[in-house]
């Protein structure tokens, strides 16, 4: 049984927004609570709460509400040319499953050189074993990797949180070298085939925020729901410009916003 009377929640001063330049932020966070039980955490998560670490959070922010939780329902989902391509061009790779606290060495390495290589420029730089440890491993009492291998060498890394309606998509690490190979987009299919295998609706990938480039990629993936005025709403075909823009200026003016049956 869910836990949620029990939870005490925070909010932080305002800081600088992680995703959009010259945009102040602040996060609503619970307890920092180790364990929390598998129907909390997934109450948590529909509500659009996210996990980093030991902190579970989502923002709120009172003038721009960009960050949109997001989820994809796994037997619905269509894949593009594009991600079938991925999926083509690692049949090669060979799957493993593994608790997160049974990380090594050849994990946390692979980790720091992606980090390294692809995102020097945000707040995990420079990596570190301790870092990795508190943001990966140890922070989510059941949390595992779905892993990928090139005979004995580790590609690609799919950190999740287990979940009563699905799977959150914490983090994915990969090979950053291995550019022809789309290992992000990879990821995120096999992360839902894992939940359809098991029977699971929802693939939960974080936040969706239209005018970032580096979140743009989650709307790639159709149909994909989003957290709309606290109800998750469909969209099932790619937003022409003047429908984003539409949607970006009603969560910049705190606005209602409509439900956009229209791209169903």
């Amino acid at each position: 049984m869910s836990n949620m009377k029990n939870i005490r929640f925070y909010i932080t001063p305002p800081h600088p927004c992680s995703y959009l330049d010259d945009r102040a932020a602040r996060m609503v966070f619970i307890d920092p609570v180790r364990d929390l039980d598998l129907s909390t955490l997934s109450e948590l998560s529909r509500q659009g709460f996210r996990r980093s670490g030991d902190f579970i959070y989502k923002p709120e922010c009172h003038h721009c509400r960009q960050c949109l939780s997001s989820r994809i329902p796994a037997e619905e989902f269509q894949p593009d040319s594009s991600q079938r391509r991925a999926i083509n061009r690692n049949k090669d790779l060979r799957m493993a499953i593994r608790s997160t606290r049974h990380a090594t060495d050849i994990h946390y390495r692979l980790y720091a050189r992606y980090i390294i290589e692809r995102h020097a420029d945000g707040d995990m730089f420079p990596p570190t074993r301790e870092q990795f440890e508190k943001f990966l491993v140890t922070g989510g009492a059941n949390s595992f990797f779905i892993e990928f291998w090139l005979n004995d060498r580790l590609m690609v890394v799919a950190t999740c949180d287990p979940l009563d309606d699905g799977i959150s998509a914490v983090y994915t690490f990969y090979d950053p070298d291995e550019n022809k190979r789309s290992l992000g987009t990879f990821a995120i299919m096999q992360q839902i085939e894992w939940a359809r295998a098991n029977r699971l609706p929802y693939v939960y990938l974080g936040y969706w925020v239209p005018q970032s480039e580096k979140m743009r990629y989650k709307s790639n993936f159709l149909p994909i729901e989003v957290l709309l005025d606290g109800r998750w709403q469909r969209i099932s075909r790619p937003m022409t410009v003047t429908e984003m823009d539409i949607l970006v200026k009603r969560l910049s003016r705190d606005e209602s916003i409509q439900d956009y049956k229209r791209l169903r």
